[in-house]
């Protein structure tokens, strides 16, 4: 039997603080970047490095603590999946985006002391994993998506 797998695992630092908005249905939705860093030596043996930068959705409760908790340059771990989404821009040009739809977030360090509002560490238990129900981008699947699979 085939299985597929789409999980996405990703450790670095957010780009900017979280901005959470809210569905047509009232659910919190909420946006970040994250970078990741990658470092090698080349064959010169000169330190390299690279810098792979992702959008992350997160839904539901997941993306109230994420805007409550998290800001820009916070050190995190998240767990999600890959997403594709088209949607028309406002000159009517078809766009597509690829984001990580995170379900379980961890602070990996302790919240700055520059009077930020970022809570401390002890305080950011972040419930299990998101309830994919609260991601309004969730088509309903139909029975006729099987019939697409080539094997």
């Amino acid at each position: 039997m085939c299985q597929s797998v789409n999980k996405v695992i990703l450790i670095g630092f957010l780009g900017d603080a979280p901005e959470v908005r809210f569905s047509q249905q009232g659910k919190p939705v909420g946006t970040f970047s994250l970078a990741v860093n990658e470092r090698w030596k080349n064959v010169e043996g000169a330190l390299r490095e690279r810098v792979e930068w992702f959008r992350i959705v997160c839904f539901g409760r997941l993306a109230e603590v994420c805007g409550e908790y998290l800001s820009k340059g916070r050190h995190v771990y998240l767990e999600g999946r890959l997403q594709t989404r088209k949607w028309s821009d406002r000159e009517g040009e078809e766009r597509t985006t690829v984001e990580v739809v995170a379900n379980m977030m961890r602070i990996l360090d302790r919240a700055p002391k520059n009077g930020n509002e970022a809570k401390s560490e002890q305080t950011t238990r972040v419930p299990g994993h998101a309830d994919e129900n609260d991601n309004p981008f969730n088509e309903a699947r139909s029975e006729s998506m099987s019939e697409d699979i080539p094997f």
